[in-house]
């Protein structure tokens, strides 16, 4: 069974996907295109594999071995050639416009995980924050003033 991945912008605090599919570069991966079309695919290529293209648009999301973006193609056009990046250890396919809509640069950090460790992830955050706008325990006196005329 292919694992599914979630992977959430941890610099701009966006998901880019909830329901990626995580496999290695090889003869299925085709079928993983079409099965994954809706979410994403996070695939690990091999060095000597070269990518032509695709069967319908996506935006395509380069990352080094840190999960940090190292280049972005947006609209990648079915059958259009790209280049190999030998750079990356990692791309995630995604449905397009995804990175404009959550303001992917390159240079951010992306925590891609399963849905259980996001769900950990998130409740950290919120307790971060929640940590951060707390209410004194003790309210500071505060002057009343009067609104009537004397």
């Amino acid at each position: 069974m292919t694992p599914t991945v979630c992977v959430f912008n941890r610099t701009r605090e966006s998901f880019l996907c909830l329901r990626a599919v995580a496999a290695r570069v090889s003869g299925i991966w085709q079928g993983l295109r079409k099965v994954a079309r809706e979410d994403g695919i996070w695939l690990m290529p091999s060095p000597s594999v070269y990518t032509v293209g695709t069967l319908f648009p996506v935006d395509r999301v380069y990352l080094d071995q840190g999960h940090r973006v190292i280049e972005l193609v947006e609209h990648l056009d079915p059958l259009q050639i790209v280049p190999l990046r030998q750079h990356s250890a990692s791309f995630l396919e995604v449905r397009t416009r995804t990175i404009y809509s959550s303001r992917t640069r390159v240079g951010d950090e992306l925590l891609i995980c399963s849905p259980e460790e996001v769900e950990t992830h998130w409740k950290q955050i919120q307790e971060q924050v929640r940590g951060q706008i707390q209410a004194p325990e003790v309210w500071p006196a505060q002057e009343v003033i009067s609104c009537s005329k004397d």
